[in-house]
């Protein structure tokens, strides 16, 4: 049975209230064209922005295994940083060493907390030109970042798109092929719609692919455009089960405050023959003692989708906490990374517990990451 209908003054009311929540958030260049998709929209880091499609996250994330999808990243920070000194500006705060690439690459690299050597943020530096440089945060880090860097927030001046997949490159190439055909961590420029724009072969799905930023003006146009070569569109839900799948840190997650890139194995994003940079006399510190507790890999022995916040035991010791968990659609179980306790020296395949929600869960430690490039399609997702 339904209930009375409100009356004009509180339907108005809840009509302002939701208006109000919306204008909270920052907006993604494409936005209109989720709402016409159908997507579920969810606040991510301040954005409102797609979860998830009709379709389903399950069926996006094998699509991405499997084909090739198109997520709306625009969320993600830019701070161009360019002109004389922008080199040595880069070079002196973050872990790794712009020496190792040049114009026309990116860098994965880390800001560190000068206090304790732990990852304020992990990013992707595009060496777009000479002199320019674009440093792509994560989506609540870009104040954070600007201030340790300098620069200028560009965010709002353009979409970021990321193809990804196994057949992103060829799907690509039927409308943007210089944009296909720029090569994994490298930068390079492609005009859409007389409209300069960029791409770059980076992404985390642990999939191949490209991500390509574009003027606000020409967005829609390219978005439309991919999905007409057969490209499915997926949501943030994907693309966080991707990343799980592929062992991929998440800021808040297996990094963030308290955790340095040594813990979270990340040691080779740190070049200590390049001379000071910020947070490194704390690191240099763990670097000699040894990490406390390291990431680890853990499968479940079912199905269960594993969550953040469970406790790791082994025997009667709790050796762990595990950071990220859900279900694999590529292996159909439980999945989750963990920091686990390095004075416990236990192996790949050892039995650990999962304390979840009241329940124990039976599992292992296992390699990360959990799934490979190129990996093929469940029994599931072809029954």
């Amino acid at each position: 049975m339904s209930g009375p209908e409100p009356s004009p003054a509180s339907a108005g009311a809840t009509q302002n209230a939701v208006a109000s929540q919306r204008a909270e958030f920052r907006h993604s260049p494409l936005e209109a064209e989720h709402v016409e998709l159908g997507a579920k929209l969810v606040e991510f880091g301040g954005w409102l922005m797609p979860l998830a499609y009709p379709s389903g996250t399950l069926d996006e994330h094998r699509a991405c295994r499997s084909a090739a999808v198109a997520f709306d990243v625009s969320h993600l920070g830019t701070v161009r940083v360019e002109g004389y000194g922008a080199f040595d500006a880069l070079q002196r705060v973050f872990t790794n060493d712009l020496r190792k690439i040049g114009p026309g690459r990116a860098q994965y690299t880390h800001l560190l907390d000068d206090a304790d050597g732990s990852v304020v943020d992990d990013l992707i530096v595009w060496w777009t030109a000479r002199e320019i440089f674009d440093v792509m945060p994560n989506a609540s880090n870009t104040s954070s970042v600007r201030e340790a860097i300098g620069g200028t927030d560009t965010t709002a001046t353009r979409a970021v798109v990321a193809v990804q997949g196994p057949q992103a490159r060829l799907l690509l190439s039927r409308m943007a092929p210089d944009a296909a055909r720029v090569p994994r961590f490298a930068v390079g420029s492609f005009t859409w719609d007389g409209a300069r724009c960029t791409a770059a072969g980076t992404g985390y799905t642990g999939e191949d692919g490209v991500e390509c930023a574009l003027p606000v003006e020409v967005a829609g146009s390219f978005w439309r455009a991919v999905l007409g070569t057969g490209v499915v569109p997926a949501g943030l839900g994907a693309r966080d089960t991707l990343r799980l799948e592929a062992g991929l840190p998440l800021h808040g997650h297996e990094l963030g405050p308290g955790i340095t890139p040594l813990q979270a194995k990340l040691g080779w994003v740190v070049s200590w023959d390049k001379g000071d940079f910020r947070g490194r006399n704390p690191l240099e510190l763990e670097r000699l003692t040894g990490p406390s507790r390291v990431l680890r890999g853990i499968e479940a022995e079912g199905r269960q989708p594993l969550r953040g916040g469970a406790l790791v035991r082994h025997g009667t010791e709790v050796v762990g906490t595990v950071t990220s968990g859900n279900f694999s659609p590529m292996l159909e179980r439980g999945i989750a990374m963990a920091f686990v306790d390095t004075h416990t020296q236990l192996e790949n395949g050892e039995g650990v517990l999962l304390e979840l929600r009241g329940r124990t869960v039976p599992a292992r430690l296992t390699a990360l990451p959990f799934v490979r490039r190129g990996a093929t399609v469940s029994r599931a997702a072809v029954a």
